[in-house]
């Protein structure tokens, strides 16, 4: 009862109810929050800070920024999205503000297609060595089968594209990056498919912002030949997986194209079988599927392929009483 009537009491103003409203459509920064709302930074922090602590909305830093979300678990969660549910559909105020909302994200969208179009040389580049992404993409879902899970966790989201692909599969999903410029594309891609259970953060892929066990899958999509240490990278993944979640990794076969080290920064030219094998042994994690995805003939006579990996991490063993009679 007291937490509902902090929330009711953090809420009752009408600028903090366009707050929830705006928050309710992606989260956003104070200085997106001003610009909806037409209001000065001080106020508009205030009412924030007032309206985390009661619960009702989640902060979370990433590099200078500190980003703002409606909160999604808990009573607060529940009471936020109850109110937004009940706010006026052709209220002036509001329609004036989802204007200027709408007028962020186009903003939004615009610069992330203009860091894409300066690298789009590059990038079709890399595709035109392998396999086409859409049977990538059907390899790492025919291997899921109908199994739908709780959280999903894609390190190295860049452009959002896996958590778009599994977005069916999962109740809450997290992207994580370090590259800002990333995960400005990804936020754009995300929003623009109306994807509301998909957060993004900002995060080292070596010291993930999680709690142990906190995702049923996580998937690496083509990111371990970026890596200088792919071992520890898995390692910190096992971590926040779930006894019994499994893991999803993508990346390339050893090749020679030594062109991608300096075209694309890759650190290493392909990751093998028996090195992959070695380092979800070492993780603990028990491989379950391995699949190989051969390049498109090629006048060069030259490509990648591509491999797909399914693991797991195992179960607690359980020991029944006759078992640990037996032991004694």
């Amino acid at each position: 009862m007291d937490e509902l009537l902090a929330g009711l009491r953090a809420v009752a103003e009408m600028t903090r109810l366009r707050i929830l409203f705006a928050l309710s459509h992606g989260e956003m920064n104070v200085t997106e929050l001003t610009y909806v709302l037409s209001q000065s930074q001080p106020r508009v922090s205030r009412h924030l800070k007032l309206m985390t602590e009661a619960g009702l909305i989640t902060r979370h830093k990433e590099g200078n920024w500190v980003l703002f979300r409606q909160r999604e678990e808990g009573r607060g969660g529940a009471l936020s999205r109850a109110l937004v549910d009940m706010l006026p559909a052709h209220d002036e105020i509001l329609a004036a503000d989802l204007t200027r909302l709408e007028q962020i994200r186009q903003q939004r969208q615009a610069q992330a297609a203009d860091y894409f179009a300066a690298n789009a040389v590059q990038w079709q580049k890399l595709r035109s060595l392998h396999v086409q992404e859409g049977e990538v993409e059907a390899a790492m879902l025919a291997m899921l089968g109908q199994t739908k899970f709780n959280t999903i966790l894609d390190l190295g989201t860049g452009t959002g594209r896996m958590l778009e692909l599994f977005a069916d599969k999962g109740s809450q999903l997290w992207g994580v990056d370090q590259s800002r410029d990333m995960l400005a594309i990804a936020r754009a891609n995300i929003e623009r498919a109306g994807l509301k259970h998909v957060q993004i953060r900002h995060a080292d892929i070596y010291a993930l912002p999680f709690a142990d066990a906190t995702a049923d899958l996580i998937s690496i999509h083509q990111v371990l030949h970026f890596l200088d240490d792919p071992q520890r990278a898995l390692l910190v993944a096992r971590r926040v997986l779930k006894p019994g979640g499994q893991m999803l990794v993508v990346d390339f076969a050893p090749h020679e194209v030594e062109d991608l080290r300096s075209a694309h920064a890759h650190r290493r030219l392909g990751v093998s079988a028996e090195q992959m094998s070695g380092f979800l042994a070492r993780a603990g994690l028990g491989l379950r599927e391995h699949k190989v995805l051969p390049p498109p003939w090629l006048k060069t006579g030259a490509g990648l392929t591509v491999s797909v990996w399914l693991a797991a991490l195992p179960e607690p063993q359980k020991h029944s009483p006759q078992t640990a009679k037996a032991s004694a």
